[in-house]
C-alpha cells in the first residue's frame, strides 16, 4: 500500500528581497542624480527683433578659429578688433556658430566678452 506524503501548506512568497532591491535602487538613483539648478546662459535670440545700428559686428565661432565679419581674428585680439566697430560697449554683438563648433566654445567666448565689458550679445543660427 502506497501512502502519499501529507500535503504541506503552500508558503507565501517573501516580499523582503524585493523590498530590499527597491530600496537599493532608490538609494542608487538618489545618489547618482544631481539636484540643483544648472547654470543658465542668458543669451537673447535674434528672433525677438530689435534695433541695430552701426557697422556689422558678426562673430563666427568655428571649432578652432574666430571670424569677425568674415576675417580671421585671434581670440586674444577679439576685443581690440571690436573696439573700432562699436560706439559703446552696450552695442549689439552677433554670435553665430559654424559647423562643428561646440556649445562650450560659444559659452566661453560669451563669458570672455562679458568680462571685457560687452553687455549685449545675441546668438543666431
Amino acid at each position: 500500500m502506497l501512502l502519499d506524503p501529507p500535503q504541506r501548506p503552500r508558503r507565501k512568497p517573501s516580499l523582503t528581497p524585493m523590498i530590499d532591491v527597491v530600496f537599493l535602487l532608490l538609494v542608487f538613483f538618489m545618489l547618482a542624480s544631481r539636484f540643483g539648478v544648472d547654470a543658465a546662459l542668458s543669451l537673447p535670440l535674434a528672433a525677438g527683433g530689435g534695433d541695430y545700428s552701426g557697422p556689422p559686428r558678426l562673430i563666427d565661432v568655428a571649432p578652432t578659429q574666430l571670424f569677425l565679419n568674415g576675417r580671421p581674428v585671434a581670440e586674444t585680439g577679439l576685443t581690440a578688433a571690436l573696439l573700432p566697430l562699436v560706439e559703446t560697449k552696450s552695442d549689439v554683438l552677433i554670435l553665430r556658430g559654424k559647423e562643428g563648433a561646440d556649445l562650450q566654445r560659444i559659452v566661453t567666448l560669451t563669458e570672455m566678452l562679458r568680462s571685457e565689458g560687452f553687455t549685449s550679445v545675441v546668438l543666431v543660427e
